[in-house]
């Protein structure tokens, strides 16, 4: 090993959009997975967002970093179903969300959406 940190390597395992997209699958991946599986299936998966999003978070540009932090705080925030099962749906729904709207807003070649009507 050289010892290179992230910002010094060259090469990346995932670019940034087909990270993304991982990120966006596994993210809707978990909701789906609430009406067709045990409660241990949409926590892996929103594991799994949260570990890739810290792996991206490095190299990722300062737009990108919002829906990073997004997903993180949002997997810490859906980590538990049990007390509250509605409000877990609801928090998994507004991360969906959260990540489709930064989908549509990289995907529209007239850019960002800026809060105004869609």
């Amino acid at each position: 090993m050289d010892g290179s940190g992230p910002a010094e390597r060259t090469g990346r395992v995932l670019d940034e959009d087909g990270a993304v997209e991982l990120l966006a699958y596994l993210v809707c991946s978990a909701r789906t997975q609430l009406d067709e599986a045990a409660e241990y299936a949409p926590l892996r998966l929103l594991t799994a967002a949260g570990r890739l999003a810290e792996m991206i978070e490095p190299q990722a540009d300062d737009r990108l970093r919002v829906l990073l932090r997004a997903v993180r705080h949002g997997h810490a925030e859906t980590s538990v179903r049990a007390g509250d099962p509605q409000g877990y749906v609801d928090r998994l729904d507004a991360l969906c969300r959260t990540v489709a709207a930064h989908l549509r807003d990289s995907l529209d070649p007239d850019g960002p959406t800026d809060g105004g009507a869609a």
